[in-house]
């Protein structure tokens, strides 16, 4: 899969993200770069994708997320909420519908029951669902090290995914590994077996990325992994990471801020560099 997201305009602030290019204020840009990219589909959110649905929607799959953390409470918080329906999404021509679970937060309660709740009714309509699931709390992080990108704790967090109904996984590239371990010595803290650190992963980027494909019940619900933010070499950084999703056994690369955050050809330049990654037979599963 070859996907761009565009909600950041929410999650971080629509200055904060379209500062670097202007252009993307307009959704109509946002899709644009979709189509000249040739992905396989965009993820935005409701009012994005209703402003063009009716002249790109059977163009190209639209992903609309229902819920978001808006960043604009103060103090900031972080809860994802819903901001539209499965209803809406399906009324405007969209194939998927996409949500975010922060695992580990308290309010992961409530948003893991909304989710199910609306999996259920998308998959009643006949669409598919991608689901972010992402870590937040405090606790991860231990003795100045965070674990929020850690293979233990991303990879349960996907297992938890795939058990709510979800068609595909999103999920950050591990960086680390040991996020149980690294809990427990401050509290007691979930469950975990000195074989997941020996015997099913080591700590090779790739073999804990193949960890959290094996909680995706072991590759048959597709992982893709975010490329993450803007940054100096985002070509060489975004070919990485599309390689280590693809030789874990992963499904493909979701790409936002390296892409959009650019003049049209280079956003549309590093896209097309990953997914020659995924059309390479010499980059295979190691």
């Amino acid at each position: 899969y070859s996907i761009l997201p565009v909600d950041q305009g929410i999650e971080h602030s629509a200055g904060a993200s379209f500062a670097k290019n202007p252009d993307y204020f307009d959704p109509e840009n946002i899709v644009k770069l979709v189509v000249e990219a040739g992905c396989n589909g965009v993820a935005s959110t409701y009012g994005v994708l209703a402003m063009v649905s009716k002249k790109y929607a059977d163009k190209i799959p639209f992903i609309m997320k229902l819920n978001h953390n808006d960043l604009l409470r103060c103090p900031n918080d972080y809860d994802q909420i819903s901001f539209a329906s499965v209803y809406q999404a399906y009324q405007m021509g969209a194939v998927v519908v996409g949500a975010t679970i922060y695992f580990g937060s308290p309010e992961s309660k409530r948003q893991i029951q909304e989710i199910s709740i609306a999996f259920e009714e998308a998959h009643r309509l006949g669409m598919f669902t991608i689901l972010w699931c992402y870590l937040r709390s405090n606790s991860f992080k231990v003795n100045g090290v965070d674990y929020h990108e850690a293979a233990d704790l991303t990879g349960q967090a996907n297992h938890l995914g795939v058990t709510l109904g979800a068609d595909i996984i999103k999920q950050k590239l591990p960086t680390v590994n040991g996020g149980y371990t690294a809990v427990n010595t401050q509290e007691k803290y979930g469950k975990s077996d000195a074989r997941m650190y020996t015997e099913l992963c080591s700590e090779h980027p790739i073999d804990l990325c193949r960890y959290q494909v094996a909680n995706c019940y072991m590759g048959r619900i597709g992982l893709i992994n975010s490329g993450g933010e803007s940054g100096d070499n985002d070509i060489a950084a975004a070919v990485r990471t599309a390689v280590i999703n693809k030789r874990a056994g992963g499904s493909g690369l979701i790409l936002g801020r390296k892409a959009f955050q650019k003049p049209l050809d280079e956003g549309v330049k590093i896209i097309n560099a990953v997914q020659d990654v995924y059309l390479c037979d010499e980059v295979s599963v190691a």
